[in-house]
């Protein structure tokens, strides 16, 4: 085991699962990652969630953090106001295979996202009543609760892996992509390319204690990357590029690109962009 400097050059939440992300000078870490990650969701009919997946204009929604509103803006759309600690009607969602309690947000939020996406939807917010947990196959002994986010608390990418992309992407004459097609919570510098895949623990110390994050599964790749965030058009890029590197035999043969973490120690702490941290390496892939 030895030990590598990194330093926190991007913090990101996405608030509304699937839409846009914030980038952030600090962020609060609470039981299910970064303060307000994931927070909303977009359902259908049936409660079950949509995402970039199906509805590429998703990525098109920019959400803002104003005093305690959230504020909503997509092409052709009033700006939409959600209070950041309001709830609604309980109801019932969900998300890959878990089912759980939220709240509905209302007909106006609803009617908003079904006319910007063509389709009958609503919006709902996570009940923090719920206790939804990552997989233990991969968290072990540390019990990682999410809210609405696909399984971990947080996804943690480097700088230098998204520099080898774009290098990838030149030598086939492509135009480079940007981290926000790669949708990390923490970018990390000082890394080198890809290193975040060999790490165990980041420790970063904190002035009111430490804060250390294990690395426990490899981010798994869908489509959501090759939607352009600029015009919500799907494409086959950075996805074919990445399928000629990225299949990762620790996850038969999917393509991979960052490590999803999860919070071992340091709830209630906050990073801050520029944070150093001391990454534990492991050697048992």
């Amino acid at each position: 085991m030895s030990d590598t400097r990194t330093t926190i050059d991007v913090l990101n939440i996405y608030p509304v699962k699937s839409c846009a992300g914030i980038a952030l000078q600090e962020g609060l870490l609470v039981e299910t990652g970064l303060e307000l990650d994931r927070t909303w969701m977009v359902v259908d009919g049936d409660g079950v969630f949509v995402s970039q997946r199906d509805l590429p204009r998703m990525a098109l929604v920019q959400p803002a953090l104003k005093g305690e509103e959230m504020v909503l803006r997509a092409p052709g759309m009033l700006a939409m106001h959600v209070k950041l600690w309001g709830s609604g009607d309980p109801c019932r969602v969900r998300v890959w295979k878990d089912e759980v309690m939220a709240c509905d947000m209302g007909d106006i939020a609803a009617q908003w996202f079904s006319d910007f996406l063509g389709r009958p939807l609503r919006m709902v917010r996570f009940n923090p009543w719920n206790k939804r947990l990552s997989n233990r196959q991969w968290t072990g002994d540390i019990e990682a609760e999410v809210a609405f986010s696909d399984g971990y608390p947080l996804l943690v990418v480097s700088t230098a892996s998204l520099a080898e992309l774009n290098s990838r992407l030149e030598q086939r004459g492509l135009p480079p992509v940007t981290m926000a097609r790669l949708r990390p919570n923490l970018v990390l510098d000082g890394l080198d390319a890809h290193g975040e895949d060999f790490l165990d623990e980041i420790t970063f110390d904190t002035p009111d204690g430490p804060v250390r994050l294990k690395l426990v599964k490899p981010c798994t790749r869908c489509t959501v990357p090759s939607v352009d965030p600029a015009t919500g058009i799907q494409g086959v890029e950075p996805g074919d590029t990445l399928a000629g590197y990225r299949a990762d035999p620790r996850m038969d043969g999917a393509i991979t690109f960052g490590m999803n973490a999860v919070i071992a120690d340091g709830i209630g702490q906050v990073l801050k962009v520029g944070m150093q941290g001391e990454a534990s390496l492991r050697f048992d892939e």
